[in-house]
């Protein structure tokens, strides 16, 4: 079965570097494309999809902005089995200042270049081993900045309230930036937070292969 895989705002296939999957299964990794002008969340996950191969049993994986766009096409392709990392399936799940920021057009008035320097500098108070602080620095030093302003504008204009199913969902309780608070995982992990995928990749492994064979069965 073809697992695809959709990484987080401002990174890349490469964050999945730790990640392994069961027997039978194979990972297709969904590129970014560029945004189109009118292009919601909703508009955007659904062009992506157009690269899943539908005639087969297929499996999504979402990593924090990228399980939100999988949740929007799992809403229309029904997949095996959605898997959210560090993410949330419904826009109410956000924090209430993100909201907030997307009202008063926060967002929009702070350079990207700005939130790139805050992301790669936050990597010298994080878990990731140093190998991986430096592959992360990589990835938001050459990120697009054009689909990092069109996919935070999309993320504080979303709005869905359906939640697909069968969806499966793993979170950090430290996670700064979707708070564990807001939502409501099938599982948490103590003491980690955003990047689980690279903090703690061994529970990320067992739970994806838990998911792809109870959630499928």
């Amino acid at each position: 079965m073809k697992v695809y895989f959709i990484s987080g705002l401002a990174a890349d296939k490469r964050v999945f570097k730790y990640i392994s999957l069961p027997p039978g299964c194979e990972a297709v990794h969904l590129e970014w494309i560029t945004p189109e002008k009118d292009d919601t969340l909703s508009s955007y996950a659904m062009r992506l999809a157009s690269k899943i191969n539908r005639d087969e049993p297929f499996a999504l994986v979402g990593l924090s902005f990228g399980g939100m766009l999988a949740t929007e096409i799992a809403k229309q392709y029904k997949p095996a089995v959605t898997i959210l990392i560090s993410s949330v399936p419904v826009s109410k799940q956000l924090p209430g200042y993100f909201r907030m920021a997307g009202k008063i057009k926060l967002h929009k008035l702070v350079p990207v270049s700005l939130l790139k320097s805050s992301a790669a500098t936050k990597r010298y108070f994080t878990r990731e081993k140093s190998d991986d602080k430096k592959l992360l620095w990589d990835i938001i030093n050459e990120s697009d900045a054009g689909l990092i302003r069109w996919s935070i504008d999309a993320i504080l204009n979303w709005q869905n309230e359906t939640i697909p199913q069968p969806v499966w969902h793993i979170h950090g309780r430290r996670d700064e930036i979707l708070p564990v608070k807001f939502t409501q995982p099938t599982l948490t992990i103590p003491r980690h937070g955003h990047l689980l995928v690279m903090t703690c990749p061994e529970v990320v492994n067992e739970f994806l292969a838990k998911a792809l064979t109870e959630g499928v069965a």
